[in-house]
């Protein structure tokens, strides 16, 4: 029988990008009225050293896509342990409606930092959903040594540091540290946790404005990482009163602890599906019966220059202008050669075993072997494992950092399913990858964001969904990026909500 994928499809994963500092109104697009020229900026620029900020801490609320959903806190002190360096201190707290059920977000993070705002030690607890992810390290000899654990797996990590690097808790600092002069932009490197990768960061400070959204004057300092555009307004003492992403659906600003902290109720009263809502594809005339669509023609608008979809056998897209025209067909696993031999593998990726996806894991390879033990070739072991997925792992909206957790919570969204399967097919020598895309929800009569996996057989891409049992995945399943860590998926981060999909011939 087939699962309903109403509950199965929209990941929230995607959303943890939410992440990223927010709060305050949805300004539906029209921004500018609500920003004025606020006159001379006050001279000389405003520029402090750490020691002498003239503000210790601040929280401000959090708002998406006209719902409070969270608050953050951030503090900065001098050490006490380390004369000359500074402890910066943060939390963040998320609280949402997604799909029926209440979600629950939590970032509290420690970076020790130099008088320069150089990073030189760091620790970040996540909880996603009772999820925990615990990240410690620091800055010695050009090399930033990273420790993660969950769910009582440990790997180190070691990445090679070329110039300055400074940890994520200082976007705001940054240009309070160097000086707030219209027209000065900044470059930098950060270690963003959330993606646990080095990013690149541009800074501008723009203009001085006033705006009925904040009380006073501040300076506009736009910011560029991950591909995405951030605006904030920051007074003349250094604190960030307003801030605005994703074109104004992600939005924060100052308040008292109190009022932070009013979300609470706030998430608990409200029973909308915010994310839900924002991120759905709407098409005009619906597709029937979408498990059953062996062939799709569609054209995408609004992907912009952040990603570039990839193909292969199943997958083919081009720009057609600013659009891209793509072109999906579901593979004929009957014409398959169901052989249980090597196949050639175009990158070895495809089989090594990550933090996400720890295929090596003695739990993974020997429950992998049992699922798999009464199946003869590669479409068996796949069927098999997809079947136990099915069985053993719930469907609801958790997050999940590694496949170990997901087998140890037994439930997860669809990406989690996806780190699952890929594990264990993996570890059994089954070329597999993550992908994550858009697949159409017959019930939303529209496409919504979703992770499944690929896996090679026969020299072939399968597309295969463990999230609704699909050994060969129908033709909605429109990939557009590759990747099972978190930081191959920022650039959705910027199109949701802007996409648009026009239905060009279906096949059955």
């Amino acid at each position: 029988m087939m699962k309903n994928r109403t509950e199965t499809i929209m990941c929230p994963r995607a959303a943890t990008c939410l992440v990223l500092m927010t709060v305050a109104l949805v300004l539906g697009g029209c921004a500018g009225r609500y920003f004025r020229d606020a006159g001379s900026p006050p001279q000389p620029a405003p520029r402090y050293e750490l020691a002498r900020l003239p503000y210790s801490e601040y929280w401000s609320g959090i708002i998406f896509n006209g719902n409070k959903i969270g608050f953050s806190h951030f503090a900065i002190k001098a050490s006490d342990s380390m004369p000359g360096c500074f402890e910066v201190r943060s939390q963040a707290v998320l609280r949402f409606r997604f799909l029926m059920m209440d979600k629950k977000i939590s970032l509290v993070s420690y970076d020790l930092i130099g008088e320069d705002l150089l990073i030189k030690e760091f620790l970040y607890d996540y909880d996603f959903d009772g999820s925990t992810l615990k990240l410690s390290g620091g800055l010695r000899d050009g090399v930033l040594e990273v420790e993660r654990v969950s769910k009582g797996h440990t790997e180190m990590e070691t990445i090679p540091v070329d110039g300055p690097l400074y940890p994520g808790s200082i976007l705001y600092l940054y240009p309070v540290v160097k000086g707030l002069e219209i027209g000065r932009t900044y470059h930098y490197k950060i270690y963003d946790s959330e993606t646990q990768s080095i990013q690149d960061v541009s800074q501008e400070i723009e203009a001085y404005q006033e705006s009925d959204l904040f009380t006073g004057s501040a300076f506009k300092v736009t910011t560029e990482y991950f591909g995405q555009e951030v605006n904030t307004w920051i007074d003349a003492v250094g604190r960030p009163l307003f801030e605005m992403a994703l074109g104004g659906v992600l939005l924060s600003g100052l308040e008292s602890e109190s009022q932070a902290k009013a979300y609470l109720l706030e998430a608990t009263l409200n029973k909308d599906e915010s994310l839900l809502d924002f991120s759905l594809i709407k098409t005009p005339e619906p597709i029937e019966r979408p498990y059953e669509v062996t062939g799709l023609e569609v054209l995408i608008s609004g992907l912009g220059s952040e990603i570039v979809l990839p193909g292969d056998d199943r997958q083919v897209c081009e720009y057609r202008g600013t659009n891209v025209y793509c072109r999906v067909r579901a593979t004929d696993t009957g014409g398959l050669v169901a052989s249980a031999g090597t196949d050639h593998i175009p990158q070895s990726t495809y089989l090594e075993p990550s933090y996400t996806v720890p295929s090596d894991n003695d739990e993974i390879v020997s429950m992998a072997q049992e699922i798999t033990k009464d199946a003869s070739t590669k479409l068996e072991q796949i069927d098999a494992i997809l079947k136990w997925i099915g069985k053993n792992i719930e469907q609801e909206p958790i997050d999940s950092f590694t496949a170990l957790d997901v087998l140890t919570k037994k439930k997860a969204e669809c990406q989690g399913h996806a780190y699952l399967y890929t594990a264990f097919a993996r570890a059994l020598g089954i070329p597999t990858r993550v992908v994550s895309g858009i697949v159409y929800a017959e019930n939303f009569q529209g496409f919504l964001y979703h992770s499944w996996a690929e896996s090679m057989v026969a020299g072939q891409w399968i597309a295969v969904d463990p999230t609704t049992e699909h050994l060969s995945a129908d033709a909605t399943h429109i990939k557009f990026i590759e990747g099972e860590n978190l930081s191959s998926l920022v650039p959705l981060v910027g199109i949701i909500g802007k996409v648009e999909i026009e239905v060009l011939r279906v096949e059955y």
